[in-house]
């Protein structure tokens, strides 16, 4: 069939031209998705004279909606792909330091976990600073990246400067630059502080509790009038950067003892952040885990599989170290175990090996929300039910301890003891 004998707006062109047959493509219309295969037509000397097309009806979106939700997603991520990439290739063009995360990175559905999304984004639309609270390794180095990736200045910089990693000497450098052979070892074209570096975009702070008292009087002038003084120099550098802060330390208590500025901390304190810990999120340590996981695997390193016992178990642990340390016992999972698969007894031995001071036992399984069905019974039943359950969970929380149980429930030793035996008790004179 000649090209103008073709069906108009299809890939049977394509075909007929390059004489290439495109097999296993989805076609998606008005009357639903199906599967298409086009395959050129040759004569006895092998050139092409038309083009085949082989449209799969019989019920191809149901039958084939693993292929079709496979084929979208593959959609999805190439456009994700290309859109970073375009992403990288515009920072790289200007030069400029660029978020590496966006609030999608901070893994969680957790009630605790969206609820500290939901302040971040909130405070992505504001300029006035930033102060993220919380344990070490919750992730706020993640959080200010992303509220600066969300805010207005996402095309500007991202500077960051850990004060706890800087020698006390070196801060001042650090911050505000240093002019033109200021002194004796200086670098002769100068030095451009961090403050500057981040003009037009956002300046993050990391463990802020941490700054020597003689510094905390010149960041906050820094920040009130968004101006410096270079070391070795008289002139004034004005800068227009966002200021996010973080620490790990109790900065209330740093200003009581006098160690904090009460002042600067004012300056910082505008929009506070609480970071959960992982202990109050539980529930999202089986995501954390799939996606710690897959960086593992990028990183060469491959993640081991766990069991719904050994989850378990890793949510039960009080994680004093939060999401570093669950990472870090993970990675000694990988490397210490030859197994694929780690249950709970194996997952406990690396706990142990890994410094933990006390291993927690597994939580018992939340129960089910029950149905209306359920519900429509006596309600002297679900009590009892309930209790029951709840008995259980101190018991096993406390090894079998029934005094500690009872502390735990708030009742006393020989209430517990007529839960456990209903039956002695409805006997006993």
């Amino acid at each position: 069939a000649a090209a103008q004998h073709l069906v108009q707006n299809t890939q049977m062109h394509q075909v007929l031209r390059s004489g290439k047959p495109i097999l296993i493509d989805l076609l998606s219309n008005r009357a639903g998705t199906f599967v298409v295969s086009r395959i050129p037509l040759r004569d006895e000397a092998g050139e092409v004279i038309g083009a085949l097309g082989i449209v799969l009806f019989d019920q191809a979106s149901h039958n084939l909606q693993p292929l079709i939700a496979k084929f979208a997603q593959m959609q999805h991520d190439l456009h994700e792909a290309q859109r970073q990439l375009a992403d990288k290739k515009a920072a790289s063009a200007h030069g400029s330091r660029q978020s590496r995360y966006t609030f999608a990175s901070f893994v969680g559905s957790s009630p605790a976990a969206v609820e500290v999304k939901r302040q971040a984004r909130r405070a992505a639309q504001s300029g006035s600073p930033v102060l993220l609270l919380g344990e070490t390794g919750t992730g706020k180095e993640l959080l200010a990246h992303a509220i600066h990736a969300a805010s207005g200045r996402a095309s500007g910089p991202f500077v960051s400067v850990n004060i706890a990693a800087v020698p006390d000497t070196l801060l001042e450098a650090e911050f505000f630059g240093v002019a033109p052979g200021a002194y004796t070892g200086a670098e002769r074209k100068g030095r451009v502080g961090k403050f500057k570096l981040a003009d037009g975009g956002t300046l993050f702070l990391d463990e802020i509790g941490d700054m020597p008292p003689g510094l905390q009087a010149k960041l906050l002038r820094a920040l009130q009038e968004g101006e410096i003084e270079p070391l070795g120099s008289n002139q004034i550098v004005r800068f227009d950067a966002r200021v996010i802060a973080a620490t790990s330390r109790d900065l209330p208590a740093l200003v009581r003892e006098g160690r904090f500025r009460e002042d600067l901390y004012y300056r910082l304190n505008v929009l506070p952040i609480r970071v959960p810990p992982l202990r109050e999120r539980r529930s999202d340590i089986p995501a954390l885990v799939e996606t710690i996981g897959e960086d593992m695997a990028h990183r060469g390193v491959s993640p081991p599989e766990l069991t719904a016992d050994a989850l378990a178990l890793l949510a039960a642990q009080q994680w004093r170290g939060n999401i570093r340390e669950l990472r870090n016992v993970l990675e000694q999972a990988a490397l210490r175990s030859d197994a694929s698969v780690l249950d709970a007894e194996q997952m406990e031995a690396v706990l142990r090996q890994s410094g933990l001071a006390s291993v927690q036992p597994a939580l018992p399984p939340e129960p089910q929300a029950p149905d209306s069905g359920a519900l429509l019974r006596p309600l002297q039943e679900q009590i009892a039910e309930l209790e029951q359950r709840a008995i259980a969970a101190a018991l096993q929380a406390t090894r079998g301890n029934k005094l500690a149980a009872s502390r735990l429930l708030g009742v006393s030793r020989a209430t517990l003891y007529n839960r456990l035996n209903p039956d002695a008790a409805d006997r006993a004179p």
